[in-house]
C-alpha cells in the first residue's frame, strides 16, 4: 500500500515517529521527515535503506507561518502528497495549581494548533487531488484526564473534536482519517515533557520504560492506516481504561486514582 507513496511524517526525528520512519522506508513509501532538528533529520535520513527517495523539511509546531510554503515545496518535489502524520508534540509533568497560563497555551499551541495548522495546510492538496489520510496521534489522555497533565490530556481531547469533525465534512473529498490513542509506549516523551517552571521533567517515567516498544506501536498504527480504521487505542492493559470508562464509570475513577502518575 505504501509503495512510491508520499508520507509527510512530523516528530520524526525519536519516538513513534521515527520507528514509523523505519516501517515505512521498508515498505517503499518516499518519506518526508519533519522536526525542529535539520542534523538530526539528515542523520537519520542517511541510515535508511532507501534514503535517495525521502527528503527532510525543518519543522516547529510552535511556529506555522511557513506549514503552507512547506505544503508548496513537498508537491513541487513529489508532484503530490498521500499521507500526512501528525505526530509531533509535547507531553507534560506538572499539577494544574503549578502551571502558568504560559505553558498551558505553549502545550495547546503545539499539540493542537500547530497540529491542525499542518493539517489545514496539506488539506487543500488531498481536496484537488480527492485522496489522501491523515493519522494524527493523539492519546489515551485524549480520552481521559490523568495525575499531572491537565494540559496536555485537553491539547488532545481538543484534537478529538476537531478531527472527528473532519471525519465527517471531508468524506465527500475521499479523505480518510486515523485517531491513534497510544498508551504507555517506551519513548522519551516524559523525559522531554514540561515541569511546572517549563523546563524539561528530564526523567523518563516508570510507566514510559515498561511499555509497549515504539517498534510495536509504529507497526500497529500503519495497519490501522491500511485498514481505514477511525480510532485505535495502542498499548497494553492500560487502553482498556477507555472501555472501562465509557461501561463502568464509577469503578473507573476508583480504579484511575490509585494509578501512579509516572
Amino acid at each position: 500500500m505504501f509503495k512510491d507513496k508520499v508520507v509527510w511524517i512530523t516528530g520524526a526525528s525519536s519516538g513513534i515517529g521515527l520507528s514509523m520512519v523505519r516501517d515505512l522506508d521498508k515498505r517503499g513509501a518516499k518519506i518526508v521527515l519533519s522536526s525542529r532538528s535539520l542534523s538530526k533529520l539528515n542523520e537519520i535520513k542517511d541510515s535508511l535503506e532507501n534514503s535517495d527517495k525521502h527528503i527532510v523539511k525543518v519543522l516547529d509546531l510552535e511556529h506555522s507561518e511557513n506549514f503552507k510554503q512547506l505544503a508548496v515545496e513537498i508537491v513541487e518535489h513529489y508532484g503530490h502528497i498521500d499521507f500526512l502524520i501528525n505526530n509531533g508534540g509535547l507531553s507534560q509533568r506538572s499539577e494544574a495549581c503549578e502551571t502558568s497560563l504560559d505553558i498551558d497555551r505553549r502545550i495547546m499551541e503545539i499539540n493542537y494548533f500547530g497540529n491542525i495548522a499542518l493539517t489545514k495546510a496539506v488539506l487543500p492538496v488531498f481536496q484537488s487531488q480527492k485522496s489522501g489520510h491523515i493519522l494524527v496521534i493523539s492519546s489515551i489522555a485524549g480520552k481521559f484526564g490523568f495525575f499531572l497533565r491537565s494540559a496536555y490530556s485537553a491539547s488532545k481531547h481538543a484534537l478529538h473534536g476537531f478531527y472527528e469533525s473532519l471525519m465527517l465534512e471531508e468524506e465527500k473529498n475521499n479523505i480518510f482519517i486515523t485517531i491513534a490513542c497510544p498508551g504507555k509506549i517506551n519513548t522519551p516523551i516524559s523525559t522531554n515533557a514540561l515541569n511546572s517552571k517549563g523546563d524539561k521533567h528530564g526523567v523518563m517515567d516508570h510507566n514510559q520504560s515498561t511499555g509497549m516498544s515504539a517498534e510495536q506501536c509504529a507497526k500497529e498504527l500503519i495497519e490501522a492506516v491500511i485498514n481505514r480504521k477511525k480510532e485505535i487505542l495502542v498499548g497494553n492493559k492500560e487502553i482498556k481504561a477507555v472501555t472501562l470508562k465509557r461501561f463502568f464509570p464509577k469503578l473507573f475513577w476508583k480504579v484511575i486514582r490509585k494509578q501512579s502518575a509516572t
